[in-house]
């Protein structure tokens, strides 16, 4: 009965807030911090599922608007939340196949490169790794 219940504690830790709770994730680690990275219209959402010692927003919320960005494809404008989930607001209109850039507040202060590492969790699941520099 435990062993259930820790599994559904568990689930419901990265099922995503309200907003996102139906769009699939897309698992991304960025220097050491795990996501779980949702996109829907013009928010993305970034649920951190590792455990880290003493987590603080500044460099979560730097990784994780990198994690965002990985995804949506998008620059992201700016990040709200915590050290658990942020969300971004994307600087790009993903309704338009071109993906109409908006004016973005800063120029990303980081450089990602993607190891061509995937770490497979099993059952079909895993992530891709990059390790981002700033510059």
């Amino acid at each position: 009965m435990i062993r259930y219940l820790s599994l559904l504690v568990l689930a419901a830790c990265s099922a995503g807030t309200p907003h996102f709770r139906d769009v699939p994730a897309t698992r991304v680690a960025v220097n050491g911090s795990v996501f779980d990275v949702r996109v829907r219209g013009e928010l993305a959402e970034a649920v951190r599922i590792n455990m880290q010692f003493a987590p603080r927003l500044g460099p979560i919320r730097d990784r994780a608007a990198l994690a965002m960005a990985q995804v949506s494809g998008c620059p992201i404008l700016d990040v709200l939340g915590d050290a658990a989930v942020t969300v971004g607001v994307l600087g790009c209109d993903r309704e338009m196949a071109e993906r109409l850039l908006l004016t973005a507040i800063s120029r990303p202060n980081y450089e990602c490169v993607d190891t061509g590492v995937f770490d497979d969790i099993g059952g079909d699941y895993g992530y891709q790794v990059f390790e981002c520099t700033p510059y």
